[in-house]
């Protein structure tokens, strides 16, 4: 199927945020379609892993919206780098006003997708954002989960929490929330990414945010230091039963260290709910670049979405 591609912005408390529009080109009677909200993991642009699921999404007949956070990537704000949580699940919310807004989407059919920390926000925006039909989720991370009790969710290393937490407040104290002090939260080195498990969310961010392989000048992987206690102080599945009468999926890898993130929310979750597993794939293995883990992604996706959205097949879609 062909597609458009067209830089948009839209408004999120006052700030212009900047986004791409995936529009079918071959639109049935001119009626309006499913449309999908896709958000971006922490420290990440739309131009990664939100870009390689919009491509093949709106191939199957969907509009697609990615979008830069405020604070981050094309987007406005100060400070640069700026992780609030509620402000990236509010961003949420403005980015679906935005998808309903255009005649090309039947605003009554509009779904979300969050991957990694996004796979948070947006099911935490999604709570009471009633408009959001079906509720989907990549890789998802409670970045708050993992801030306490580590990627695993088995328990923080010693004496990491209270070291997270002195520094945010200790840039708060010595003013440096003006200044926008940065801290990496993945490896930065090749040196540093050794260090971490084979396979492990940390190793293998260094590889795709780090090196040519997916590396964007707009994502330098860093937050302002005092984001880190709004990122602890954060529960993405505090009101996550609310998203029930409307369907939620989760999408995991087996051997995604992360995993039990999901876990975690579906159990919270009422149904209609559904984790589903792609054998073999760790975390990152989900961003997008890996065909044999992005097709059955894929194809659960566009079965779900449109199921839930009442989304018919395009005549023609291709590849």
């Amino acid at each position: 199927m062909r597609r458009m591609r067209e830089k948009v912005t839209f408004l999120s408390n006052g700030l212009e945020l900047a986004g791409e529009l995936f529009i079918p080109q071959e639109k049935a009677d001119g009626a309006g379609l499913s449309g999908i909200v896709i958000s971006h993991p922490v420290t990440s642009v739309k131009e990664q892993s939100p870009a390689l699921y919009a491509a093949r999404l709106v191939e199957n007949g969907f509009v697609v919206l990615t979008f830069d956070a405020a604070f981050q990537g094309e987007s406005e704000g100060e400070p640069r780098l700026l992780e609030d949580p509620f402000i990236r699940s509010e961003n949420v919310k403005d980015a679906v006003s935005y998808l309903i807004s255009r005649d090309e989407v039947d605003g009554e059919r509009v779904g979300v997708l969050g991957i990694c920390g996004s796979g948070g926000y947006v099911p935490f925006a999604a709570s009471t954002d009633r408009r959001m039909k079906a509720v989907a989720t990549v890789s998802a991370v409670n970045i708050g989960d993992m801030f306490r009790d580590g990627v695993d969710l088995t328990g923080q290393a010693p004496g990491v929490l209270d070291h997270l937490i002195t520094e945010s407040n200790r840039a708060r104290t010595e003013g440096e929330r003006k200044a926008a002090v940065t801290m990496p939260l993945i490896p930065m080195t090749a040196e540093e990414a050794m260090k971490a498990p084979p396979r492990s969310m940390m190793r293998e961010a260094w590889d795709f945010y780090r090196t040519p392989r997916c590396m964007n000048p707009n994502a330098p992987n860093r937050i302002v230091t005092y984001s880190l206690d709004q990122c602890i102080e954060f529960d993405a599945w505090s009101f996550i039963k609310m998203i029930a009468p409307r369907p939620l999926l989760m999408i995991v890898g087996t051997e995604a260290d992360s995993r039990a993130h999901s876990v975690r929310a579906i159990e919270k979750a009422d149904d209609p709910k559904e984790l589903f597993w792609i054998e073999g794939a760790s975390h990152v293995d989900l961003y997008g670049d890996r065909e044999r883990f992005l097709d059955p992604a894929v194809a659960k996706l566009t079965e779900f979405f449109r199921a839930t959205l009442r989304a018919e097949a395009p005549a023609a879609a291709s590849r």
